[in-house]
């Protein structure tokens, strides 16, 4: 199976620029730096991996199709809308209603249905299987992981002094595969998973992917049931560290960030400052850290009872 490479995602920034925004850093506490990916275009990472698949890819009369919690199937609809295209999405119950609402907003076609991922997943390809549609996966694919390393490429252009590592959001690995993938172990790549969704952590300690249950507040951005194949191997071969975190940490974590930036995250995006927060990561003394913001596709309700 062939492993995505710098120069893949130097393809794929070239070809995504026009489309998507450069988004900011900011830093935090000494030696911790955040990177404010959040702002992009749909409010999350996922536009890069959409963007980059539709425009490297022949699109058939049927348009595009795409399963996901919501963040991954609201870039493919904003990509699918640029381009003058058809796009259904798939999406759990479970799914954000700021999420659905985006996606509407964007002219797809929405299917609500199942109660997690896998079970947008499995209707999405039925969908493709019958109509001919073009398959946007959500994590799996090498012009989504290529489209997701070109946050790395950019990170590294923006952060003066070198980072020794970054905390990045785990829930299928595309994103974290990318990233992964670009510093190909030039920096420490550290994934984070809530305890009641660890895909990744469980395929790698098992040596290959398994079927993980999903239980999580963070289970509409990082549910994922199973890692992906490509992921997976991306992540064996470069040494990727996973660490947990509990859903406390990561709603304190948004009442974290609410409260000393002004910054609303879903609680997927607010994931990886979770574990430097918690203690789930422990970082060596001066040893610079960099922390992924990747979603702000937020329930406000729930936000607001989680500060």
């Amino acid at each position: 199976m062939p492993i995505t490479t710098p120069a893949d995602i130097d393809a794929a920034a070239t070809r995504i620029k026009p489309h998507v925004r450069v988004t900011p850093v900011l830093n935090g506490a000494p030696n911790v730096q955040f990177k404010l990916e959040f702002l992009q275009i749909g409010g999350s990472f996922k536009a890069r991996g959409a963007f980059n698949t539709l425009l490297s890819t022949a699109i058939p009369a049927a348009g595009v199709a795409a399963a996901s919690g919501g963040n991954h199937g609201l870039a493919v609809a904003i990509a699918a809308q640029s381009r003058g295209v058809a796009a259904t999405i798939f999406v759990p119950e479970i799914a954000a209603p700021a999420k659905i609402a985006g996606i509407r907003a964007a002219g797809a076609d929405i299917r609500v249905g199942g109660a997690r991922y896998n079970d947008a997943l499995a209707a999405c390809t039925e969908h493709v299987m019958r109509t001919g549609a073009l398959a946007v996966h959500a994590f799996d694919s090498p012009a989504t992981i290529a489209g997701q390393g070109t946050l790395a490429r950019e990170w590294e252009s923006q952060w003066g002094e070198p980072l020794d590592t970054v905390l990045v959001a785990v829930g299928g690995g595309g994103l974290i595969a990318g990233m992964a993938a670009w510093w190909s172990g030039r920096v420490k790549v550290v994934g984070v998973e809530p305890e009641g969704s660890r895909a990744l952590h469980a395929a790698l300690a098992a040596g290959q992917p398994v079927d993980v249950d999903v239980n999580s507040v963070a289970a509409d951005s990082l549910g994922a049931r199973r890692a992906g194949d490509r992921v997976f191997e991306i992540a064996r071969r470069y040494e990727t560290e996973i660490v947990l975190v509990s859903d406390a940490a990561i709603t304190g974590a948004q009442g974290d960030l609410w409260r000393r930036f002004r910054i609303a995250s879903e609680p997927g995006g607010a994931a990886a400052h979770a574990a430097l927060l918690s203690g789930a990561y422990k970082p060596a003394a001066h040893e610079r850290v960099g922390i992924l913001l990747c979603g702000a596709n937020v329930d406000l309700e729930k936000l607001a009872a989680a500060v």
